[in-house]
C-alpha cells in the first residue's frame, strides 16, 4: 500500500515538473483612433489624357481630398499572437510563435488583408549558441528598424523610413506603405539568430521557394500560350547588433530574387506602370526581379532623451533588362523622451531621393516629419497623439510628361491597449 502511495505521488510530482517546462502565452494589440488626413497631388493627368511618361501628354490637374475615420491600428497593427515554449533539458529549448492582424472595426474581426498571418514559426533554441526556426518571420531589417525607430514603427504618415505615405504610386512606380524601403516579412524563411556576445548579436535568413516545370507552348486556334518553366523566389539576409553601454549600433543587408515566366518589358508603357519592376513582397515574392536592400542605424540613450539616426537603401532591377530599375534612399534623425513619468514624446525629420531608369525615368525628392505623444495611463494602455507630413517634390518624367509632386498630412488620436 505504500508502495503504491509513493508510486501515485512520484507520478504526480512527475506531471507537475513537465507542465511546468512547458508554457503558452496568448498575447496581443487592440489599437483604434480617429484619423483625419489631407493630400494634394499635383501635375495629374486630366481625364482622358495619356498617363505620365507619354509624349502626347498634353494636360494637368491638381488632385486634393480629405478624409477623416474612426479606424483601427493607427499607432500599432492590432493583432492576437500565441507563443509558446518547452524545456527540452540541458539548455536546450523549442518555441512556437502564431499571430494574425485583427481589425476591431470591421465585421470581420480577423484581418482578411495579406498581411494576417503576421508571423507564424517553429524553432529550437541553445543556451549559448541562438536559436533557429522555420516559417513565416520578420526579415533582419524589419526587426531593426523597430530598435532604432523613434516613432517606434506607428501607422502614420511623417516617418520617412516606415513610412505611410512616400508619394503617389502613379507618379513613382511604387507601391505606398511600408515596404517602399524594404521588404517587412516572408514566408518560407530559415532564420538563425545568436546570442549575445560581448556585445554582439548576429542574425541570417535564408529565404526559398521554387518550382520548376516543364515550358509548354499550347496553341488554341491563332492564339498561343506558354506555361510552365521556372517559377523561383529565393532570398537571403544578414543582420548585426552592437550594444555597448547606451550606444547601439546596427548594419543590415537582405537581397531577393525572383524569376517565372510572367511579365515582359513593355516598350509602349511607362516605367510607372511597367509590371516588370514589382517590388518583391510578402505574400508572393516578386516578378522578375533582384531587389537589394541595406539600413544602418544608430541610438544612443542620453538619459533625458533617446537620439536616433537611420539609412536605408533600395534598389529593385528588372532580370530581363537591367537597364530598368527603381532605387530609393533616404535618412532620418530622431529624438524620444518622457517628459513626465506619464507623458511621453517624440519627433522626427528625414529626405531622400527616389530615381527610376527605363520609359519614364522618374525621379523625385522625398522629404517627412513626425511628431507623437503617449499619455501612459498604465503600464499596458496609452492615449496618443500623432501629426506627420510627407510628401514628393521636384517629380520629373521624360518624353514630355507633366511634372509632378504629392504630398500628405495627417493626425490621429487614439487609444492602444496591449495584453
Amino acid at each position: 500500500m505504500k508502495k503504491s502511495l509513493l508510486a501515485v505521488a512520484a507520478m504526480g510530482a512527475f506531471a507537475s515538473a513537465a507542465h511546468a517546462q512547458s508554457s503558452v502565452t496568448v498575447y496581443g494589440i487592440l489599437d483604434v483612433g480617429y484619423v483625419g488626413s489631407n493630400t494634394r497631388a499635383s501635375g495629374q493627368t486630366q481625364a482622358g489624357n495619356p498617363g505620365p511618361g507619354t509624349a502626347t501628354q498634353t494636360g494637368a490637374a491638381v488632385i486634393k481630398s480629405t478624409g477623416n475615420t474612426f479606424t483601427s491600428s493607427p499607432q500599432q497593427t492590432s493583432r492576437l499572437g500565441f507563443k509558446g515554449t518547452e524545456d527540452l533539458g540541458g539548455g536546450a529549448s523549442a518555441f512556437f510563435t502564431i499571430e494574425m492582424a485583427l481589425a476591431p472595426n470591421s465585421n470581420q474581426n480577423i484581418s482578411t488583408s495579406s498581411s494576417q498571418n503576421r508571423q507564424t514559426f517553429i524553432g529550437l533554441q541553445k543556451k549559448g549558441i541562438g536559436a533557429v526556426s522555420a516559417g513565416t518571420q520578420y526579415t533582419p531589417i524589419h526587426i531593426a528598424v523597430g530598435k532604432t525607430d523613434p516613432g517606434q514603427q506607428n501607422q502614420m504618415v511623417g516617418n520617412i523610413i516606415y513610412s505611410a505615405y512616400t508619394g503617389s504610386a502613379t507618379a513613382l512606380g511604387a507601391n505606398s506603405g511600408s515596404t517602399d524601403a524594404y521588404t517587412t516579412r516572408t514566408s518560407n524563411q530559415l532564420k538563425f539568430v545568436s546570442d549575445n556576445f560581448a556585445g554582439f548579436q548576429g542574425t541570417a535568413i535564408v529565404v526559398a521557394n521554387n518550382q520548376n516545370n516543364n515550358q509548354v507552348t499550347l496553341t488554341s486556334g491563332s492564339t498561343q500560350t506558354v506555361v510552365g518553366g521556372i517559377n523561383n523566389q529565393n532570398g537571403w539576409g544578414l543582420g548585426a547588433d552592437y550594444t555597448w553601454n547606451k550606444l547601439l549600433v546596427t548594419a543590415n543587408y537582405q537581397a531577393f530574387t525572383s524569376k517565372n515566366p510572367a511579365t515582359t518589358i513593355s516598350t509602349t508603357t511607362s516605367l510607372s506602370s511597367n509590371p516588370a519592376i514589382a517590388l518583391w513582397n510578402t505574400a508572393s515574392g516578386g516578378s522578375n526581379v533582384q531587389d537589394n536592400q541595406a539600413y544602418l542605424a544608430a541610438t544612443y540613450d542620453f538619459g533625458i532623451l533617446k537620439a536616433y539616426a537611420q539609412w536605408s537603401s533600395r534598389k529593385a532591377t528588372a532580370q530581363q533588362n537591367n537597364n530598368y530599375y527603381v532605387k530609393r534612399q533616404a535618412q532620418q534623425i530622431g529624438v524620444r523622451s518622457f517628459i513626465t513619468p506619464t507623458i511621453e514624446a517624440w519627433a522626427s525629420i528625414g529626405n531622400g531621393r527616389y530615381t527610376a531608369e527605363g520609359l519614364g525615368s522618374p525621379t523625385a525628392n522625398l522629404t517627412a516629419w513626425q511628431l507623437g505623444s503617449n499619455y501612459w495611463l498604465s503600464k499596458r494602455t496609452n492615449l496618443y497623439a500623432i501629426y506627420g507630413q510627407s510628401g514628393t517634390s521636384n517629380v520629373s518624367v521624360t518624353n514630355g510628361g507633366n511634372p509632378q509632386s504629392y504630398n500628405a498630412n495627417a493626425y490621429a488620436l487614439g487609444m492602444r491597449h496591449t495584453f
